[in-house]
């Protein structure tokens, strides 16, 4: 029953119906309330409770404290309580200690990793310095095992012997005609290691000097001044030099009295033995007083001489002096080209028979010499040339009649029409210049002839020598048949033939040598002197001066950076180089032939424009250049030294090529106020194989920061400064060099490793040459006629950029102090141009191009500042050098070539145990 009433109620009620809706709002009723008295539980009892604990922990007194913190006493009142206190206190302690220990282990720890490090550093020190040290025993032990075999120890200097003052023992020769260096010359006062000290006599001191010319005198003492073999110190004089000529004739004194103050010298004793007596002539018209004179044993230097009078092989043939006080303008001088000129040659003279001359004046020529003169051709050389004028062939222009008065001659002698600048005028029209010696036969040169060869090499006119007993200037040691026609005078009917069959080629040849010769033996009164003295030194076989080098004021500064290693440095591309030196720096030998050179090759030395080549492979300089420059000598030829067997490329390029067995370079680097620039290119030079030193060229005003700090490449880096910002100053032979080899680089240039020594190497197998890596050349502009510079990718080049390119050192003095310094001051003005300079200095002198080496065209390093290479001016000023040049030189010497320089493997991918060689190609 009560489950059927429960049922019920759940179904809605009983009865009628009105039950189920009271029981449905009683149950809403009870959730209602109950959910209510949920939500006051949750949310207010939690609120009592936190103000309840809150109101206790707040109670001023500590003891009725039920939930706030306790202070530690408290906790350890009780006994294990503090017990557990007491090892927590020993174990932060202990914790303190072994942390303290832990830092103190640390800290030696790290400075033991640093010692390791150092160690380690040590180590690979010592092993670079054990490996060279390897190498220098092998290199010394070969070195020596080659003198064994060549059986030339080392000599030292012998001790100078000085002779007794007055040379009593000398032996006298039976006649001073037959004077000769073997019977004339003491050698005993010039040892092959006195240095060829000259001593000069001071004209003022004594009563000759009055009647010398002004002009001459003046230029004579202004050369003894800056001449290095000038002594004032007479006892150990090896030459004595006078200056007597040419003289003024209302004050000249009589030949007794001359003759008389010459022989009361201080140093002539007695018969005036190792004296020089220099006569030079201004004009055409010296008298030659010194034929009348007994000069005993003295030399005698003068452009005019009897064939009674002269001595072969002791005087000595000169010169006249034209530009006395004055350089030579080299605007002025014609161009070499076109090589044809108006006239085919030209001829303007007259012959005076009855000229009084200083000859005639005591005695007459035929009282002196025995015998009948020659025939004279004179009258059928007139006739012949006056028929090939006539026939008009070719235009000629010969007259031998003078439009106005004749200058002064010797008897028999052709005179010289008119004013000096008259007839270069008429040279400078004239492809060939005739020169007809004098029709005395006994007369082998007068300053009448040297005077027209004078202004025919001048202005670029071949001379043609009519007369082949003549003497020219310094015969003995220049070949005057690479300059000069010298022709008998009976083959006169076939001058005109011989002239036109000469190819332009030999015709421009000829010019070229004749402009050398003018320019280094008789342009200016240095050349003269120098060339005078060159000549008794080399007859006596004493070798030259050493080189003037520039002395360099060295900047201090601070080094020690470690120089970090560039990965694109250990990049070799194509370039597998092999093996390389690791050795210390070392300068190239100096002065290996300098006793021997003056006895081998001397006409090719006189003859050759100045310059490594003429020498080649043994020295590269000159021993008679005006300036007596000598510096370095290879000493070395082409010996396969180290080099074994042909084929054998591991030995071959462990020799560097083989021919030369140990050589080193130096980098010079021109920079101007780049010093982060300067410093990234200066640390892409460590570990360079070869690299003995750089030398960098700070050619700024501005001293270089004090705090800056140099990287260390592990060779010596000197900065030497300038005394003004120039771009001549990348050409100055520093006397820092100690190499022959120049690296001349500018300080953005990036270049690899590899690259760096390929070049080097192949500058070793051609040392007379620019190498380097960027190539540039030079074009004719036909609508303007004139030259540019051009910087295109070409399929030829002319010149090789000296931003990155190899030069011997002697290219750096003869740039310094021979060139023409109107080129330097272009360079100055423009600041620009230096590099095409020195391109045109090095063709001139070989005739050869420069030799481009890889592909690379361009080497500036990427993100460096703009350079002036980058002024829109730039290439417009290069245009206006090279045309400059051109007019410097008289004609461009420039020289196309259309092949480069690659290792011999150059993109050859061979096994790893193939031997690889690398040759110039």
């Amino acid at each position: 029953e009560l489950m059927s009433g429960y049922t019920m109620l759940r179904n809605g009620g009983v009865g009628n119906g009105a039950q189920p809706w009271v029981l449905r709002w009683s149950s809403r009723i009870r959730l209602t309330w109950l959910s209510f008295t949920l939500f006051i539980i949750l949310v207010f009892f939690p609120l009592i409770a936190h103000y309840y604990l809150t109101t206790i922990d707040d109670a001023d007194d500590a003891g009725k404290r039920i939930f706030g913190p306790r202070t530690g006493n408290e906790l350890c009142e009780v006994k294990h309580v503090q017990d557990l206190c007491r090892i927590r206190e020993s174990v932060s302690e202990e914790l303190l200690q072994l942390e303290a220990k832990r830092q103190e282990l640390n800290s030696e720890i790290a400075k033991l990793n640093l010692k390791i490090e150092a160690c380690k550093k040590s180590i690979e020190n010592a092993k670079q310095d054990l490996l060279q040290l390897k190498n220098v025993i092998s290199q010394t032990e070969h070195s020596y095992k080659e003198l064994m075999a060549q059986n030339q120890p080392k000599l030292s200097l012998p001790i100078r012997l000085l002779p007794d003052k007055d040379d009593a023992t000398f032996p006298l020769p039976k006649s001073n005609r037959n004077c000769r260096l073997h019977n004339c010359f003491d050698y005993s006062r010039c040892p092959l290691t006195s240095g060829f000290p000259v001593y000069v006599y001071n004209s003022d001191d004594y009563p000759f000097g009055s009647s010398l010319d002004p002009l001459i005198k003046q230029a004579f003492e202004a050369t003894v001044r800056t001449n290095v073999y000038v002594t004032e110190n007479a006892n150990i004089a090896c030459v004595y030099i006078i200056l007597l000529g040419e003289m003024q004739e209302p004050v000249m004194p009589k030949p007794t009295e001359l003759e008389q103050q010459l022989h009361s010298l201080p140093y002539w004793r007695t018969d005036g033995h190792n004296h020089l007596i220099i006569n030079l002539s201004r004009k055409s018209e010296t008298q030659n007083f010194l034929y009348n004179i007994s000069t005993g044993r003295a030399m005698v230097a003068q452009s005019t001489f009897y064939d009674a009078q002269y001595r072969p092989g002791f005087d000595i043939v000169v010169s006249p002096l034209v530009h006395a006080m004055s350089e030579p303008n080299f605007l002025e001088i014609p161009p070499q080209v076109p090589v044809k000129r108006k006239y085919l040659f030209s001829f303007q003279g007259e012959k005076i028979e009855s000229l009084r001359s200083s000859l005639q004046e005591v005695r007459s020529f035929e009282e002196e010499i025995e015998g009948n003169a020659p025939a004279d051709y004179d009258d059928r050389i007139i006739t012949t040339l006056k028929a090939v004028q006539d026939s008009k062939l070719d235009f000629v222009l010969v007259e031998f009649t003078c439009k106005n008065q004749p200058k002064a001659s010797l008897p028999t002698e052709w005179a010289l029409c008119g004013e000096r600048d008259d007839r270069l005028e008429l040279l400078k029209l004239s492809t060939f210049a005739l020169i007809i010696t004098p029709g005395d036969t006994h007369l082998v040169i007068s300053a009448g002839c040297t005077m027209r060869l004078f202004e025919a090499l001048e202005v670029g006119a071949i001379p043609v020598v009519l007369g082949e007993q003549v003497q020219l200037p310094y015969n003995d040691v220049i070949r005057w048949n690479e300059a000069a026609l010298i022709i008998p005078k009976p083959r006169i009917t076939e001058v005109h033939f011989l002239l036109r069959s000469i190819s332009d080629n030999d015709l421009l040849a000829m010019r070229r040598q004749g402009r050398f010769l003018w320019e280094t033996y008789f342009s200016t009164s240095d050349n003269v002197f120098s060339t005078v003295l060159a000549i008794i030194r080399t007859r006596i076989q004493i070798p030259a001066a050493p080189i003037r080098e520039e002395p360099a004021v060295e900047i201090p500064h601070r080094s020690g950076k470690a120089a970090g290693t560039d990965p694109n440095m250990a990049d070799n591309g194509d370039l597998d180089l092999g093996p390389v030196e690791t050795e210390p720096p070392y300068a190239s030998p100096k002065y290996l032939r300098n006793f021997t050179l003056t006895a081998m090759d001397i006409y090719r030395n006189w003859n050759s424009a100045p310059g490594p080549f003429h020498l080649f492979p043994y020295t590269p300089f000159d021993p008679v250049l005006p300036s007596e420059a000598k510096f370095l000598g290879s000493g070395t030829g082409f010996r396969p030294i180290g080099g074994g067997a042909g084929g054998s490329g591991k030995e071959f390029q462990a020799a560097l090529g083989g021919n030369v067995p140990r050589e080193q370079f130096t980098v010079v680097m021109l920079t101007y106020e780049r010093e982060e620039v300067l410093m990234n290119s200066l640390e892409r030079l460590n570990g360079l194989p070869y690299l003995n030193k750089v030398v960098v060229v700070w050619n700024s005003p501005k001293l270089p920061s004090e705090d800056l700090l140099w990287p260390d490449i592990g060779v010596p880096i000197m900065v030497v400064r300038t005394e003004k910002n120039s771009l001549n100053n990348r050409f100055l032979p520093w006397a820092e060099i100690d190499t022959e080899a120049i690296l001349s680089i500018d300080d953005d240039a990036h270049l690899r490793h590899d690259e760096i020594m390929f070049g080097f190497r192949v500058w070793r197998e051609a040392r007379d040459r620019i190498v380097g890596f960027p190539g540039r050349y030079h074009a004719w502009d036909i609508p303007h006629q004139s030259w540019l510079y051009n910087s295109n990718y070409s399929c030829e080049l002319s010149m090789v950029l000296t931003g990155a390119a190899f030069f011997h050192k002697y290219y750096a003095y003869l740039y310094s102090y021979v060139m023409p310094q109107a080129i330097r001051d272009m360079v100055d003005e423009y600041i620009n141009c230096e590099d095409i300079a020195m391109n045109f200095l090095v063709s001139h002198l070989t005739r050869k191009p420069p030799i481009k080496v890889t592909s690379r065209w361009t080497f500036r390093c990427p993100g460096c500042p703009q350079a002036l290479s980058h002024d829109d001016s730039h290439f417009h000023e290069r245009h206006k050098c090279i045309n400059f040049f051109v007019r410097v030189y008289g004609y461009m010497p420039l020289l196309y070539t259309q092949f480069r320089v690659d290792s011999v493997l150059f993109k050859t991918r061979l096994p790893h145990d193939k031997t690889k060689c690398f040759k110039f190609i």
